[in-house]
């Protein structure tokens, strides 16, 4: 952990015991294997957390970091953990539907395009108070017709409707990191990241076969990060865009 990242984290993180190495007090993330490939999966439970996204540092450019997020949230303290979000262009702006706070800072992207976001079906990751969903693009903009209060859009789905997205081999070639976010049929929020490079296929599949989740939409990949405060986990790395952050409700 760089020192700035680590002074930062020190001033966010509240004391707290472990239960053990392996799930710390109050974390709402564990690391998991799936077909040999070592993940961590975070949840978060409508009951106990709410979701916000989170784009710009106080002068009104992008943040660009979970280390500068930390440094510049009013309550620190109350993070369960965050991630990346959405995919975004150099100058860390999204590419996408991007709402915070109820507030539209970019239009749907249905443009046609090349790379990962626009392998379609793309979709949205998006909620109101406690009810969050993932849905394609194309059903985002025929059935969504009140602004949500947070919006990420990104690209490819992993899971439409209990199926794969179509174009993914079983365990392709391409192998990066990546993360990504479904939603369960009790509304819990599925946050996942791989620790080792993985394929489209395989990590789709850990949202299906394991998670349960009908929808599941890919974040980002070679960026991918987390910052788990009661893991002291704060990656680093690239440059980001978007940021989900889960916090503690209450």
């Amino acid at each position: 952990m760089r020192p700035v990242a680590a002074a930062l984290l020190a001033l966010a993180v509240s004391a707290c015991g472990r239960q053990s190495e392996a799930q710390p007090a109050g974390s709402p993330c564990e690391p998991v294997m799936f077909e040999d490939s070592p993940l961590t999966h975070c949840v978060a439970d409508p009951a106990q957390h709410r979701i916000v996204t989170v784009l710009d540092a106080p002068g009104g450019t992008p943040a660009r970091s979970l280390a500068a997020l930390a440094g510049m949230l009013p309550e620190p303290r109350r993070v369960a953990f965050a991630m990346n979000g959405g995919m975004f262009g150099e100058d860390g702006n999204p590419i996408g539907y991007y709402v915070e706070t109820g507030e539209r800072r970019h239009t749907l992207n249905r443009n046609p395009g090349g790379g990962n976001f626009h392998l379609l079906p793309n979709g949205v990751f998006y909620g109101t108070a406690g009810e969050w969903h993932v849905r394609t693009t194309e059903d985002f903009a025929e059935h969504v017709t009140t602004r949500p209060e947070f919006a990420t859009q990104s690209g490819p789905m992993l899971v439409i409707g209990g199926k794969l997205h179509p174009a993914f081999d079983a365990d392709g070639a391409s192998l990066k990191t990546r993360n990504g976010v479904g939603i369960d049929r009790q509304g819990h929020a599925h946050f996942v990241i791989s620790e080792a490079p993985v394929s489209f296929g395989k990590f789709a599949r850990y949202f299906r076969d394991v998670l349960k989740t009908p929808d599941a939409l890919f974040l980002d990949g070679s960026v991918s990060q987390l910052w788990d405060p009661a893991r002291e986990r704060m990656d680093g790395g690239a440059e980001l865009g978007p940021m989900i952050v889960v916090e503690t409700a209450g």
